[in-house]
């Protein structure tokens, strides 16, 4: 059994208070996930995050097919993370970790997801150029949207408080 990692770092010139507000609303995740994954909220994400929520989507990851993604936020500490686990859906894993802190001007943003692909040996033998691009290709889009809504990072940017 095969488990890969995904680790992503992103910085934005807004308050840990601002990046937690946004994060830890389910339905802010649709604004950040690519048009045509056709990601929608079937039930669960109508209240802020909380441990033991469990949130309903359809998505289309690759060629047209819907899928149904169950997933569970199984941990929470508020403004800090909160991690969320498939319970049903495209993965024969998915654990992913979700990392705000506090830094110089801003916030740094972590993701650290551990997954599996189904389909055993043939699972594997499409995931370097199937899976992984396409996870890859997910969060160049998140990091591009979430500049466009909150502003590009640098050290001299003046900290976003609206």
């Amino acid at each position: 059994m095969k488990i890969y990692t995904l680790h992503k770092k992103q910085n934005l010139p807004i308050s840990k208070a601002q990046a937690w507000d946004f994060l830890s609303r389910p339905e802010n995740l649709k604004t950040i996930t690519p048009d045509y994954m056709g990601f929608n909220i079937l039930s669960g994400g109508d209240r802020p995050m909380f441990a033991g929520q469990i949130i309903q989507y359809i998505v289309t990851p690759i060629i047209g097919i819907k899928t149904k993604w169950v997933t569970e936020i199984t941990h929470v500490k508020e403004g800090v993370y909160f991690v969320d686990e498939q319970r049903f859906g495209p993965y024969a894993l998915w654990h992913h970790k979700h990392f705000i802190k506090e830094i110089d001007g801003g916030v740094e943003l972590e993701d650290i997801i551990d997954y599996k692909v189904p389909f055993g040996f043939l699972g594997q033998l499409v995931q370097p150029f199937l899976v992984k691009p396409k996870l890859e290709e997910i969060f160049e889009y998140r990091t591009k949207k979430l500049e466009a809504l909150f502003g590009k990072y640098t050290k001299n940017t003046p900290l976003k408080t609206d």
